[in-house]
């Protein structure tokens, strides 16, 4: 008896598979992270509440109201300058504890990472060479003079603070460049970012970015 095969048109099951699981995945594991938080501040802040008040007057979601009450409060609280020496002051004491301080330093720095990226000067994308060899790399400006550097760190004058991302881990190199060395590309910092840290797996649009900014002398 001769067997046919059925031929399939147009779809590859493996490939349609991971075409879903590539889109399904991202959505289900920010969902789940933001349910563990919420449900994390919950559980931790809501029985820190019950210790003042009733059970009966408890509602539940007032921890997590509170925990959010209380980043904004620490946030408003950070722009005065008592409450700014007494963090740096702690954070002094934090840094003297070996094993403690490499936690809080790498979170710390990650977390400033990550709020720093949404500075104008952040956003200007620029491709960089890297000696005669032709290869190029993407980097990011991260400060536009060599201002608080200490002094002698330059060269020469009209140089910029430019981090070179590294792919599929976090982390990268911060590198002190001349400004003429530098050509900017006209792709958001997001754009960018995904293209390099995936190993340019996930390929820029093609539309140019709204948030690209010509970068000032070059």
């Amino acid at each position: 008896m001769e067997i046919r095969r059925l031929p399939i048109r147009n779809m590859n099951i493996a490939r349609t598979f991971l075409t879903g699981l590539v889109t399904l995945l991202p959505i289900v594991v920010t969902i789940y992270l933001l349910v563990w938080l919420g449900h994390m501040a919950e559980s931790f802040l809501g029985q820190i509440i019950r210790v003042f008040l009733p059970d009966d007057m408890y509602v539940p979601g007032m921890g997590l109201i509170v925990g959010v009450a209380l980043i904004l409060l620490i946030g408003v609280l950070m722009h005065a300058w008592i409450v700014r020496r007494t963090f740096e002051w702690s954070e002094r004491f934090v840094y003297r504890i070996p094993v403690i301080r490499s936690v809080y330093g790498a979170t710390r720095d990650f977390l400033q990472f990550l709020v720093h990226s949404r500075d104008p000067g952040f956003h200007e994308v620029v491709m960089v060479d890297i000696g005669d060899t032709g290869m190029q790399v993407i980097g990011f400006i991260t400060r536009p003079d060599t201002s608080g550097l200490p002094p002698g760190a330059a060269r020469e004058e009209d140089m910029v603070l430019v981090y070179l991302p590294l792919s599929y881990q976090i982390g990268g190199y911060t590198v002190l460049l001349p400004r003429a060395a530098l050509r900017p590309i006209d792709m958001s910092m997001r754009a960018a970012m995904a293209f390099v840290l995936t190993g340019g797996v996930t390929a820029p649009r093609g539309a140019p970015s709204h948030d690209a900014r010509p970068m000032a002398g070059v």
